[in-house]
């Protein structure tokens, strides 16, 4: 394609970002002494609040067989440890509060890291100490003791709509900051991971690996999602990028910041997505919601009121358009707090409000697992109701130890343990044979109402 193709191009563009921002009421694009438009005055002001971040993790190195046999050991002085590598690494982060060094990035940027170094724009360097993370949402959190820093205000993602400008500011490939420019493609994407919580903007401003961690800002200046993942057949941008809400950030850091962990509940409820088929059935006229599979027994969901079948439109006044939305709201609402939901039952809408409750889990010490130092588990009961919900048994996570394997792995206090890679687990013992030998493993979960899968290596 001739320049001369893509320079009208580029006006139209221009021109579309101006009459978009004028009918939206957004801020315009400053312009510079020529009289041009330009996004340099907001880059400048957003880009001292995206830093990067380098870490060192420690790796087995590749084994040989030679090396399993003792007396082998002993004859050549091959250490009794297993020698480790270490790897480097780089990835992107958002200062979110200037005046206690908060920093959001990825979980999947600081997992296993031994150290991690912050770099600021002005190249000033800070080791930074782990605040807590949360696997379910791939959103960790570091703090740094450092003066003069800029912070991004976090804006409101539900406001978002495809068709907004934004940016993506990063650290693509190491090479140094970044900005790329692009709108929203989509929203509420899921379905892109087996674990997790998913609600995920889609965008197609340019993301690559490095960009992990970093900001996607829209026209206001204002932290609207933080870059996670990219679809790329070669490992590169082809404009499908994905970033985690603002909203939802904010309440994995609110949560992370109190408790060190996202604590989450149970209302006692299954769920999945409408058919066509299904709408007709029950009468609900839309596609859009949560359809209602399984009320437990006893639940606060039960309690409450609803009921197989129900369909739930909307959570606390904002709109659900799938279960998997559903799922994730459901995910970052704190044990205790009331949720209100409005229900599509039989054509009819109705209100209903409950509590959610702590995770149904058993109380003792429990059993350790030598495969996952930290973490202690029980025995579900047979005839328990627990039991009868699993429809076969399993372990609960009595106790897991902050910082330990288990812990980096992403398993929690209440986790209910019911499958390694597929097959059903329901004593300790299996367990550990499951855990035995393989080099990779699959550990299907309960963490409140939702499956989960945690993949160990």
């Amino acid at each position: 394609m001739s320049i001369f193709h893509r320079l009208p191009l580029r006006l139209s563009c221009v021109a579309a970002l101006l009459l978009t921002a004028t009918a939206f009421a957004q801020p315009l694009p400053a312009t510079d002494a020529r009289g041009l438009p330009t996004l340099a005055p907001l880059v400048n002001e957003v880009t001292p609040a995206v830093v990067n971040i380098s870490v060192v993790t420690r790796t087995p190195m590749e084994d040989n067989p030679l090396f399993r046999d003792p007396f082998f050991r002993r004859f050549f002085g091959v250490p009794e440890q297993q020698q480790q590598q270490s790897e480097q690494a780089a990835g992107s982060g958002v200062i979110i509060d200037a005046a206690r060094g908060y920093v959001l990035t990825n979980n999947h940027v600081i997992k296993d890291a031994e150290r991690a170094i912050v770099t600021l724009k002005d190249r000033r360097q800070f080791t930074a100490k782990l605040v807590g993370t949360d696997p379910g949402t791939d959103i960790a959190v570091l703090k740094i003791e450092a003066t003069g820093l800029s912070a991004l205000k976090l804006g409101d993602s539900d406001h978002l709509q495809v068709g907004d400008y934004v940016l993506a500011i990063g650290n693509p490939f190491g090479i140094g900051q970044t900005v790329t420019s692009g709108i929203v493609s989509a929203l509420g994407r899921s379905g892109l991971s087996v674990e997790g919580y998913e609600d995920f903007i889609q965008t197609d401003a340019s993301i690559n690996p490095g960009n992990s961690g970093g900001a996607l800002v829209n026209l206001r200046g204002e932290l609207i999602g933080i870059n996670t993942a990219i679809i790329g057949p070669a490992g590169g941008n082809v404009g499908i990028g994905f970033a985690v809400p603002s909203n939802m950030a904010r309440a994995v850091m609110n949560q992370i910041v109190r408790f060190g962990e996202v604590r989450r509940g149970r209302l006692g409820i299954e769920m999945g997505d409408l058919t066509p088929a299904l709408a007709k059935k029950l009468a609900v006229g839309t596609l859009d919601g949560a359809l209602i599979s399984t009320v437990q027994p006893g639940s606060p969901a039960e309690k409450a009121g609803l009921r197989e079948g129900d369909v739930v439109t909307a959570l606390n006044g904002r709109p659900i358009r799938h279960a998997a939305e559903l799922r994730a709201r459901l995910g970052l609402t704190a044990i205790g707090e009331e949720v209100e939901m409005r229900i599509n039952r039989g054509g009819a809408t109705r209100t209903l409000r409950t509590r959610v409750a702590p995770p149904d889990v058993s109380s003792g010490e429990g059993q350790a697992i030598a495969q996952l130092p930290g973490m202690r588990v029980i025995q579900i009961q047979r005839g328990s109701p627990l039991h009868q919900r699993l429809q076969g048994g399993g372990l609960v996570v009595s106790a897991v130890e902050q910082n330990s394997a288990a812990w980096v792995a992403g398993f929690r206090p209440g986790d209910i343990i019911y499958a390694v890679n597929r097959r059903r687990i329901q004593s300790a013992g299996e367990l550990q044979t499951a855990l035995r030998g393989a080099k990779s493993y699959t550990v299907g979960l309960l963490r409140g109402d939702f499956n989960l899968t945690i993949i160990l290596r």
